[in-house]
């Protein structure tokens, strides 16, 4: 989706003490024709959350709204699986709509940008985080060397670009680091990226999955065609760049999907993209509250994630009852998945599988 039609920002909600930041200003400046509403906290905004009629506005609201605050708590907890730690976040929500997203089920009914506005602080924070860590003695799954740091864990970095600098600043930042890396998953081909200086301190990771399903459920992302097509120009451009094969749904015929995905990126990937390749393998998991508000607004998308003949209750680590596909079954989904891939894909190592 273009740029132009993903935010049409009309509508700013900004916390006062993030008015006065320089990043709050920028962000104001770039849609100076919006209007703007003083709020006193950016979780709680009425119109934007915990009313069940947004449902109705899901898409509209992540297109016009914008929020600006202030992240109060500093925290990189750890991770041990696709990152060392999860760094803290500098936005969270997103324009795009994809119907598995578990970010909603924080803010009510909808979930557009809110951004941070003390960049500073953060930056601050994380360049103290990695100094204490110091050097990386043994290999894991994250990085053999270097303390991988996820930065978008509730939002999509690559459109948050387009709103602050906030992205750029973390990219400089770990450039200058070299005990450390950042990450983040993207479904957006933002190549604006492409003029920035990551010094091979950036680990960008493509979500793909089999057209098909993306175009029912990966609502205003980036093609899948073009997400692949980018990783040979941001590895040119200095990123390490990843796969995320996330969510695997299985659908009948599941399996000759992923196959052909496989074959498309053998034939597109130059081998200087696949000697860096690896990936990670993530199965779906769904939840009943976001289950119940996409009926409200894209019930088609529910006849592929809510399968409760292959799936299973279990409690997240967050508290929330989710449904995952039943564990028998996912092993044996896992194990032909680890299958497709060595036969197609031998050169892409799979760093985390879940």
């Amino acid at each position: 989706m273009e740029a132009s039609k993903l935010l049409q920002v009309s509508r700013i909600y900004i916390e006062p003490e993030a008015a006065v930041l320089p990043r709050g200003r920028q962000v104001l400046a770039r849609w100076p024709e919006a209007e703007v509403v003083e709020v006193a906290s950016h979780w709680r905004i009425p119109e934007l959350s915990g009313d069940e009629a947004n449902v109705r506005r899901w898409v509209r609201i992540k297109t016009e709204a914008l929020v600006v605050g202030v992240k109060k708590s500093l925290a990189a907890k750890p991770n041990g699986r696709s990152a060392d730690f999860i760094a803290p976040s500098t936005a969270n929500g997103c324009a795009m709509a994809c119907v598995y997203c578990y970010v909603p089920r924080h803010k009510g009914y909808s979930n557009p940008i809110t951004v941070f506005a003390n960049i500073e602080q953060i930056t601050g924070y994380l360049e103290r985080h990695v100094a204490r860590q110091g050097m990386k003695l043994e290999p894991n799954q994250c990085d053999d060397t270097a303390w991988v740091y996820d930065i978008g864990e509730n939002s999509d970095c690559s459109v948050d670009a387009m709103v602050s600098d906030n992205v750029r600043d973390l990219v400089d930042l770990f450039g200058s680091l070299p005990t450390a890396k950042l990450s983040f998953a993207t479904k957006y081909v933002n190549r604006d990226l492409l003029d920035w200086d990551p010094r091979g301190r950036s680990r960008v990771r493509f979500s793909l999955m089999p057209e098909r399903l993306a175009r029912v459920v990966d609502v205003r992302t980036s093609p899948i065609a073009e997400r692949l097509a980018a990783v040979n120009d941001f590895v040119e451009a200095g990123y390490e760049v990843h796969l995320n094969f996330s969510p695997v749904i299985v659908t009948p015929g599941w399996q000759e999907e992923w196959r052909s995905l496989f074959a498309q990126i053998d034939a597109v990937l130059t081998p200087q993209a696949k000697e860096q390749l690896a990936a990670e393998v993530i199965f779906l998991t769904h939840n009943q509250q976001l289950h119940e508000v996409n009926l409200g607004w894209h019930p088609r998308a529910e006849e592929i994630l809510w399968r409760p003949e292959l799936q299973e209750q279990k409690r997240s680590s967050n508290g929330f009852i989710n449904v995952r596909y039943t564990a028998a079954e996912k092993r044996g989904y896992l194990d032909d998945f680890r299958a497709l891939m060595g036969r197609h894909i031998p050169y892409c190592r799979i760093r985390y599988a879940f």
